[in-house]
């Protein structure tokens, strides 16, 4: 069983930065399918970006050259970090986690079943 635990939301203006953190508890992520996603008011839930159990990238292209995943696998948590921010990037940002034979959502490539609570992002014009 794995918690994925979210920080480093807030509120920020338009062409800021902002870096979200996703720490993980009780197995290690170093070999799963690990991503962020992210959820308006009002729209689906989305894919941003994710890393593959082999260490692959995959970024939609909304957020390509502006937002950069990565983990560390020390410590066992996932980052996001979001440059050059705008007003459509704002939603509640999610992180994810694969579980192999049990995942119930897929995007990227990868398929995800453990989910974070969430940390709010809002970018302002």
């Amino acid at each position: 069983q794995v918690q994925l635990v979210e920080s480093g939301g807030g509120s920020v203006q338009s062409g800021g930065s902002l870096r979200l953190s996703c720490a993980a508890s009780g197995d290690t992520i170093s070999s799963y399918c690990v991503g962020w996603f992210r959820q308006a008011p009002g729209k689906e839930r989305e894919g941003v970006a994710r890393i593959g159990g082999g260490g692959s990238i995959y970024y939609v292209d909304s957020v390509k050259d502006r937002f950069t995943i990565s983990r560390d696998n020390a410590k066992n948590t996932l980052y996001l970090q979001m440059n050059s921010l705008k007003p459509e990037d704002t939603a509640m940002y999610y992180c994810a986690a694969s579980r192999p034979g049990y995942n119930t959502y897929y995007w990227g490539g990868c398929g995800f079943y453990y989910w974070g609570q969430g940390t709010q992002v809002t970018v302002s014009s």
